[in-house]
């Protein structure tokens, strides 16, 4: 992996028309210092199938994590394989992709601990909370792991004082005003949007650290 001369965790974000924004900022106000981000942007129209992308996507990468919010799919498969050559991992979340190199969980918020992305999936991916309980009630709530875009954070603000099952319900509402997926993207088999199944991941996430609060009691 390479790593920059003040030794941060490297990435390079590949986005069309400022699709990785909201993921990057998050980065940065939650991980402060701790990662040097850098973007690559592609802004112009594409066609619907692309027989070459070597004119967008460089050959030479140097990262330690590549972050996919591409929205072409020809893009998203060749910049997979060049990852794939070099070693890097690669985080494409929602995307389908048949090289199995990218990491590609259907939100931001579902990226296991186990992907090995160094760093970066230790702090962000699949929410992890520490809870505090006092007569059934949050005395307190620490996230330990959450969503790139923020959206874990902020949604924990309001939970302190909330009795258990209260809260459940309360940060999975909480989570879709910050929540960044798009909420058109609607999975008819399922029938839910990626900012409904964030919500239901940070609920059910939620629910285990209160089972394990409650236990240490």
């Amino acid at each position: 992996m390479f790593q920059n001369s003040d030794n941060r965790f490297r990435i390079l974000v590949f986005e069309q028309n400022k699709s990785g924004r909201s993921k990057v900022k998050g980065i940065q106000e939650i991980a402060s210092g701790l990662f040097s981000i850098s973007r690559q942007e592609i802004e112009s129209s594409l066609p619907t199938v692309l027989d070459e992308t070597m004119a967008y996507l460089p050959q030479k990468i140097e990262a330690d994590l590549v972050l996919d919010y591409l929205k072409h799919p020809d893009l998203s498969l060749d910049l997979a394989v060049v990852c794939k050559k070099l070693g890097i991992p690669v985080v494409a979340s929602g995307r389908k992709l048949l090289n199995k190199w990218a990491w590609t969980p259907p939100v931001c918020c579902a990226l296991p601990r186990s992907a090995r992305c160094g760093l970066y999936s230790e702090m962000f991916g699949y929410p992890e909370f520490e809870v505090e309980l006092e007569d059934d009630r949050i005395r307190g709530i620490r996230v330990k792991r959450g969503a790139p875009c923020g959206a874990t954070w902020k949604c924990v603000e309001k939970l302190p004082g909330m009795r258990s099952t209260e809260a459940v319900k309360k940060i999975g509402l909480q989570l879709q005003f910050s929540c960044t997926a798009n909420p058109a993207g609607w999975d008819p088999i399922k029938g839910k949007s990626p900012v409904h199944l964030a919500a239901d991941i940070h609920a059910a996430a939620l629910k285990l650290a209160l089972i394990k609060a409650s236990r240490r009691k």
